[in-house]
């Protein structure tokens, strides 16, 4: 199909390396399709190790100028990047409902968080301080500043083909760093229109490099072994977040992993219902479930259970799911016939041990890609549900009884991302947000991200931060000076 855009010059398809468009060396390409329909939307270059290799030089290159520049000139390059982001931001969210699937309205909103982070590492750029350390001496004086760690490989995924490069890049750069970046195969074209913008910005040739390709285990290991990548960041799974890091560990990169998640929602019996409803409904089937910190297990006291499951279907039950360019769709289809299987299978394990299905439970008719918004009820602790981060629009609802066995069922994973809870009691606010072991606790509410927070788990959700001050601190190396001989 041909994908009409106010600026055709957004549609991209070869890789983008030392500030050059570029086929792949062997002239492999893969194709791009809509989940909503099938229809491809593009061939784009599949590169390999060698142009990885390149990438890598090149941004090394790039980066001896870069990290000299003032900070107030590297600032005003990514502001510049944002206004265009903005300005360009129907094409972008165009772009994204295309290859990725979720609702025009999500992929609008996406442009513009992912261009909230350019913006803020623009601003932090100036503000990357150092220390004078008062020494015990008094002919020396200890200082500490903070340089660029290198150059930065980054590895995103498809659900947030925008925001998750953002994330990354724009701190990279705002340090002082250059980037070379492998996009998920299922959305490059997103990837692709980033790197014309950051071109257009005047963003140096080699500071921005983009790999699309096919063969991610190849484009990775010459990421993860080139000794002069000095960090990598990922956002994934957990089993290839662990793979990258041993791979990294050769040559002792820094990492930063934004990994798995099994999000609770935590129901109180004194919550505001309705308030937990709207929040779990948001959180649950945003993306069509398809988020790494979405609701994946929502607890709900027994005494409330009953009144919270039957507001929370019939709201479900409203979802209008479709084409995501569709003005009347609330949700779209899930990125591939693959992943549609899996939630499916998780529900018929569930169903096979007890659980039952309230609403949704199935493919729908519409296509492969689109899975029922589902809720789920009479599930336990045993079923795969509790265990594994779902991905899709699969809503399970447990009964707890107590505060402390609503922490321990939190709790009950190798999992530490995000996690959100209702109650009006402040006392239990504090005692539960500091009892559940997540990076991120939404009380009362579950937008809870932005540019200016530090976003990350612990446990196997990953190490790191993204967004806010702390987010600048992952590319940045801590030198200490000790200047002696001061004394006449």
């Amino acid at each position: 199909m041909t994908i009409q855009l106010n600026d055709p010059g957004l549609f991209k398809t070869r890789a983008y390396i030392n500030g050059e468009w570029l086929d792949s060396d062997s002239g492999a390409t893969f194709s791009v399709t809509n989940p909503a329909n099938g229809e491809q939307l593009a061939e784009v270059a599949s590169v390999g190790q060698e142009e990885t290799r390149r990438a890598i030089a090149a941004a090394e290159k790039a980066m001896q100028q870069w990290r000299q520049r003032p900070a107030n000139e590297r600032a005003k390059l990514l502001r510049r990047w944002y206004e265009l982001v903005m300005e360009h931001q129907q094409d972008l969210a165009k772009l994204m409902t295309l290859e990725q699937g979720k609702v025009l309205a999500e992929s609008v909103g996406e442009v513009a968080y992912g261009a909230s982070f350019i913006e803020w590492f623009a601003e932090e750029a100036r503000r990357i301080y150092g220390d004078v350390i008062p020494l015990p001496q008094t002919d020396r004086r200890g200082v500490v500043i903070k340089q660029p760690v290198g150059v930065v490989a980054a590895i995103t995924p498809w659900n947030f083909p925008n925001a998750m490069i953002t994330r990354k890049a724009a701190p990279a750069l705002a340090a002082g760093c250059a980037i070379v970046l492998k996009p998920a195969a299922e959305t490059p074209l997103s990837a692709l229109a980033l790197a014309e913008l950051a071109e257009r910005a005047g963003i140096p040739a080699g500071l921005f490099n983009v790999l699309p390709g096919e063969n991610s285990r190849e484009i990775g290991a010459e990421l993860t072994s080139n000794p002069t990548v000095k960090k990598v960041t990922f956002t994934g799974s957990t089993p290839v977040g662990k793979t990258l890091m041993k791979q990294a560990a050769e040559t002792v990169k820094r990492t930063s992993m934004e990994l798995g998640g099994n999000a609770p929602v935590i129901v109180f019996d004194d919550a505001d219902l309705d308030q937990a409803v709207a929040g779990a409904l948001v959180s649950k089937f945003r993306n069509s479930g398809q988020t790494c910190i979405c609701a994946n297990r929502i607890l709900v006291q027994d005494s409330v259970y009953d009144a919270f499951v039957e507001k929370l279907t019939t709201a479900v039950e409203a979802f209008r799911i479709g084409d995501g360019m569709a003005s009347d769709s609330t949700h779209g289809p899930v990125i591939n016939a693959k992943a549609a299987n899996n939630i499916d299978s998780l529900v018929k394990q569930a169903v096979s041990q007890g659980a039952t299905v309230v609403t949704g439970g199935r493919i729908d008719d519409q296509g492969e890609c689109f899975y029922q918004p589902t809720i789920l009820t009479n599930v336990t602790d045993q079923m795969r549900v509790f265990r594994e981060e779902i991905f899709g629009p699969v809503a399970p609802v447990f009964r707890f009884s107590t505060e402390e066995e609503a922490i321990a069922m939190a709790n009950d994973t190798e999992f530490g991302l995000a996690s959100y809870l209702y109650t009006r009691d402040v006392g239990r606010v504090w005692r539960v947000s500091e009892g559940i072991e997540y990076g991120m606790v939404g009380v009362n509410e579950v937008a809870i991200s932005a540019e200016m927070i530090p976003f990350g788990g612990v446990k196997e959700s990953g190490q790191g931060r993204e967004g806010s001050k702390y987010g600048l601190d992952d590319y940045l190396e801590v030198k200490y000076i000790c200047m002696g001989g001061l004394q006449a």
